[in-house]
């Protein structure tokens, strides 16, 4: 597989991550979801997403990771899934959560995780 492929299953596994994670918190302010909705619905929902994120995960990390042909160690791979994820969560935070800021240290903190990336992949 190639490395675009494993970093493209890394993307909409962390799609499905963060909609899993978060998603309820959103449909609780569209008022989907109410404060009264039992918290074992919520997570069986969620658990129902989280498995799509599975089915696109273990792929990228199977077939991502060098021991089975891919470009990737073990390391590379998770570095990169954080920065991946810290990529989603930003872009959902900004879209769905329009009332939620970023600041400057959120930002110092991506560019710790962009620093981790180089460095796991640095020779």
């Amino acid at each position: 597989m190639s490395a675009w492929a494993t970093i493209a299953l890394l993307v909409v596994s962390n799609i499905f991550m963060t909609l899993a994670w978060y998603g309820h918190l959103k449909l609780q302010q569209l008022k989907v979801i109410g404060d009264s909705t039992p918290l074992i619905i919520v997570i069986l929902i969620s658990w129902g997403i989280a498995f799509a994120e599975y089915c696109f995960m273990v792929p990228a990390n199977r077939f991502g990771f060098h021991e089975n042909g891919g470009s990737f160690t073990l390391p590379q791979l998770k570095v990169m899934q954080e920065a991946i994820t810290l990529v989603i969560f930003t872009v959902f935070t900004v879209v769905f959560f329009r009332g939620e800021a970023l600041h400057w240290n959120h930002l110092a903190a991506f560019m710790c995780l962009i620093a981790a990336v180089y460095f796991v992949f640095m020779k």
